[in-house]
């Protein structure tokens, strides 16, 4: 698994993860292990898997670290 920080997250309930290598990951809340997206904040250390969205890479089954 792959891990980072969360750089933004918005109120319509999607993100991006800051994955150290000067590039963002996106991810949607439903992404988030456990529903629980409420309690990310930016910051956060996270773990997750990357898949593929409509759009590109996305960060799936994200989880706090």
């Amino acid at each position: 698994m792959a891990e980072g920080t969360i750089k933004r997250i918005t109120e319509k309930g999607f993100g991006f993860i800051d994955e150290g290598t000067g590039k963002d990951i996106f991810f949607h809340s439903s992404g988030v292990e456990g529903g629980g997206f409420d309690q990310l904040y930016e910051g956060q250390r996270v773990s997750y898997t990357v898949g593929s969205g409509p759009k590109g890479p996305c960060a799936e089954n994200v989880r706090t670290i």
